[in-house]
């Protein structure tokens, strides 16, 4: 959840990086919560014309997050945001994305800024082990 409150604070930010949990952790909640205003949805307005109007809010509210923290997550494997457009490629391109999305994030700092969060390196803790 605290992936999700970051990446909503960042709501329009373009600039910077998104860790892999960041980016994924945020994609699901984001899911879960569509989906369960959709579900609200089918029951608030069951047996009438299908006005779907709180899923559509939620819908509208998590487009731009969205956006920027799938920009960031390109940054963190050290591509631009350009690349979003690649998924309008059928198949290959969504295929292509979702490994960029998957994979790991570039190590140490990049174009885009310092590496931070959970696929940073951990720091030695300064004992050696025989």
């Amino acid at each position: 959840m605290h992936s999700y409150i970051a990446a909503m604070s960042k709501y329009a930010t373009f600039s910077g990086r998104a860790t892999r949990s960041e980016f994924w952790m945020f994609m699901l909640v984001s899911t879960l919560l569509n989906m369960g205003s959709w579900g609200l949805d089918t029951v608030l307005w069951a047996g009438r014309p299908r006005f779907m109007i709180i899923g559509t809010l939620v819908g509208l509210i998590h487009c731009l997050p969205s956006l920027a923290v799938f920009v960031r997550r390109l940054h963190d494997t050290d591509r631009t945001g350009a690349w979003y457009f690649f998924m309008l490629v059928p198949i290959v391109g969504t295929i292509t994305i979702l490994v960029f999305l998957c994979s790991r994030s570039t190590p140490g700092s990049n174009r885009f800024g310092p590496q931070s969060g959970s696929d940073a390196p951990m720091p030695s803790s300064g004992f050696v082990r025989s």
